[in-house]
């Protein structure tokens, strides 16, 4: 029997849409599903080595664009971020709920061994690199080869 597939796009930077992905993903790992997931844009955010504000990139605006942006420990909450606390605030919650917080998540993905591909025009307008990501990242790729390599499953954008 084949396997399912289950690829996801994820171009926010907020951290209850990167929950959503990285549960999706990690549930259908678990179930023995082949999982991709793309990062674009802000979601590249949630790949950077440099979890806080730094100043990566090439050239004057890329940095101070990625500096803005900031990592993994500075995506907002869509909705109600009371200047940045509420992450904070949910983490707490999930934590003593005894759900797996963003981190925990990010980590079951990577031992369950999900494939992170990070989009290759975007790290372009970014002016980042390989080198800038999560050591997990095994490749950089366009849309295209994206696309052909979900070809056959399912694909969510988040």
């Amino acid at each position: 029997m084949e396997r399912q597939k289950l690829s996801i796009v994820c171009f926010s930077g907020d951290f209850d849409k990167a929950l959503a992905a990285f549960t999706l993903a990690t549930g259908a790992a678990a179930v023995n599903w082949e999982v991709k997931m793309f990062f674009t844009f802000w979601g590249l955010n949630i790949l950077k080595k440099k979890t806080g504000r730094t100043w990566i990139g090439s050239g004057v605006l890329a940095k101070v664009f990625n500096f803005l942006m900031g990592g993994k420990k500075n995506l907002p909450l869509s909705r109600l971020n009371f200047g940045g606390a509420s992450p904070v605030l949910m983490t707490g919650m999930m934590k003593k709920s005894n759900v797996a917080t963003l981190d925990e998540l990010v980590e079951a993905a990577k031992a369950l061994d999900i494939d992170f591909v990070a989009c290759e025009m975007a790290m372009h307008i970014l002016g980042i690199d390989k080198n800038d990501l999560d050591e997990h990242v095994k490749h950089v790729a366009g849309v295209a080869t994206f696309l052909d390599a979900s070809k056959d499953g399912h694909i969510i954008f988040i």
